[in-house]
């Protein structure tokens, strides 16, 4: 039986399986090299489960097959080399459908799971509140609907954790009719988590303050970037997915205008579809935003795909016409020739080093500058009676000089368009 212990902290039991045998796929399509690229960051997520990864293997694959995916041969092939290494599990790096999963788990006599199953346990295994568990458990449960009919039950644990309760929760019922159900009910709890939200936002605006969120890459930087910037202290661990939980804090930019900062989840390539779809409760934060703080990693040789994963899901969010600040982080590991080619990449990019620091005072001047809206400075009466017109202009706007006179405050100060009702009514009139 599993020990309370293991089940907290997402130990995998001794009969689940400990050897992986990884297949990764280089189609006609797909750029020289990308196949390898792929496989190795799938490799680091199989490792994140705590699995031993006995060999990763890279097929060349001219046309899909609608039984394997590969063909027959290449195959039967492939799970005699996996048996032969001890293997438990084959992995295979791309979108299996239910039947292809289940003719592999035949022919192999292992379990076979593709890479989407992956991302999902890895983030089942990283999710710590009550609505990434919602989330996570309705993106599985999604996903294991059209396989319950598969006969093993590995990976799958909910650790105690959550309203669906405990070991083997998530898949494995016979019941589709009860799969449906939970279904129904967490999405449910969900649109209460929203609704929650949107009492949390309309409360934030009553008093209103900026908002950015910080978007990019899994293992960008992006938390060691909030923490650099609002003196928080997220958890920050070199390696996919280190956390799923969206943190908000606030920070102070130049003028004293004040910032609330979210970090996100971080992106990933083949992103399953089912997480963007159950992660919207959280990632609305993105949309919402008014500007968005886009980080990568200057240092990664993969970068420019990066790039694009990150543009890609922001697409699908609605949100690639949101405003944004391109910023590479990690400058302080890079060489000249990474630098150069980023700058290539994106000319009006940021370079900043969140260990270090450096570049902050561009950043922080290029946020200010979106918060404000950058305009020419509009020049203000304020009653010296109406102290309180002249802190929110210090909170929310940018003051850039100010003198007292006998009948107020003469100041010339720049505000963002969302305040224009409270500060017009004291706008000199030319």
């Amino acid at each position: 039986m599993e020990t309370e212990k293991s089940k907290s902290e997402g130990v995998k039991p001794e009969s689940g399986p400990q050897r992986a045998f990884l297949i990764g796929v280089q189609a006609l399509e797909m750029a020289e090299g990308e196949g390898d690229e792929l496989l190795a960051e799938l490799t680091e997520l199989v490792e994140n489960l705590r699995l031993t990864v006995t060999r990763a293997t890279l097929v060349k694959m001219r046309r899909p097959s609608s039984r394997l995916l590969l063909g027959s041969g290449k195959a039967a092939e492939l799970a005699a080399l996996a048996k032969a290494d001890g293997a438990d599990v084959i992995v295979l790096d791309a979108a299996l459908s239910p039947a292809q999963q289940r003719n592999w788990e035949e022919i192999s006599g292992l379990a076979v799971i593709d890479r989407e199953e992956v991302i999902l346990e890895v983030f089942a295994d990283r999710a710590n509140t009550s609505e990434a568990r919602l989330q996570v458990a309705l993106a599985r449960l999604e996903y294991s609907l059209p396989r319950l009919t598969r006969a093993w039950s590995h990976l799958s644990r909910q650790r105690g954790k959550g309203s669906l309760g405990g070991e083997g929760e998530t898949q494995l019922e016979q019941d589709r009719r009860l799969v449906r159900a939970r279904i129904a009910h967490l999405k449910e709890e969900l649109a209460a988590v929203v609704r929650q939200r949107d009492v949390q936002r309309r409360r934030r605006l009553r008093v209103p303050v900026a908002t950015a969120a910080i978007v990019g890459y899994t293992n960008a930087g992006k938390s060691s970037l909030l923490n650099a910037l609002t003196g928080a202290h997220l958890l920050v661990e070199d390696k996919l997915f280190a956390t799923l939980d969206p943190t908000t804090r606030q920070m102070t930019l130049p003028g004293n205008q004040k910032l609330l900062v979210t970090d996100t989840v971080g992106f990933i390539r083949r992103l399953p579809h089912g997480l963007v779809e159950a992660f919207k409760a959280t990632l609305e934060e993105v949309v919402m935003a008014d500007f968005l703080i886009h980080v990568l990693d200057v240092t990664n040789p993969d970068v420019e795909k990066h790039r694009a994963t990150t543009l890609g899901v922001l697409a699908e969010l609605g949100a690639a016409d949101q405003p944004a600040i391109t910023v590479f982080n990690k400058i302080d590991a890079a060489t000249p020739g990474q630098i150069r080619a980023a700058r290539h990449l994106v000319p009006d990019a940021l370079f900043v080093s969140a260990l270090t620091r450096a570049g902050f005072d561009s950043l922080l001047e290029r946020c200010r500058e979106l918060v404000t809206g950058d305009r020419n400075a509009i020049e203000l009466l304020v009653p010296h009676d109406r102290y309180d017109i002249i802190a929110r202009l210090h909170a929310q706007g940018h003051i850039r000089t100010q003198e007292h006179r006998d009948d107020g405050v003469l100041i010339q100060a720049t505000f963002p368009e969302s305040q224009a009702s409270i500060f017009s009514p004291f706008v000199v009139k030319v």
